[in-house]
């Protein structure tokens, strides 16, 4: 796809919106990684780790969900709200299993090289290439 196509499709970011920058999925990354290392079992940070991934994954499906319900009611307010906590959930998740943001956004430039965009790629394509890494 052209830089002229890709610039139709990109996002409509009014003046009076500040564009949020992936730092601040880093800075959320570090945060939770303080508050899991802190020992505070209070937070509820450190209670999803101390409920282990079975529990981080259970509330990252519940988040996904209510995103997808609020999209189809059309709760903007809400939308976003939920998609806070999505995010939330999702990067606790990263933490979990020792995986950096830096890494998610490295895959989306790979794929952006592959297909012109960081879009889905097919699953037969992500489970190839795991098999690939395995054996080498």
């Amino acid at each position: 796809m052209g830089n002229a196509k890709r610039k139709e499709h990109a996002l409509d970011l009014t003046p009076s919106v500040e564009p949020v920058t992936l730092d601040e999925i880093t800075h959320l990354f570090a945060a939770i990684s303080r508050r899991r290392q802190s020992g505070d079992g209070k937070s509820k940070t450190a209670k999803l780790f101390a409920a282990g991934l079975p529990k981080m994954a259970k509330k990252l499906v519940e988040e996904a969900a209510e995103v997808a319900v609020e999209a189809v009611r059309g709760e903007r307010q809400c939308l976003m709200s939920e998609s806070a906590d999505l995010l939330y959930h999702l990067v606790v998740i990263w933490n979990a299993m020792g995986i950096n943001p830096s890494e998610i956004w490295g895959e989306m430039r790979r794929r952006e090289r592959l297909l012109g965009i960081a879009e889905k790629l097919p699953k037969r394509s992500i489970r190839a290439e795991a098999h690939k890494l395995k054996a080498d």
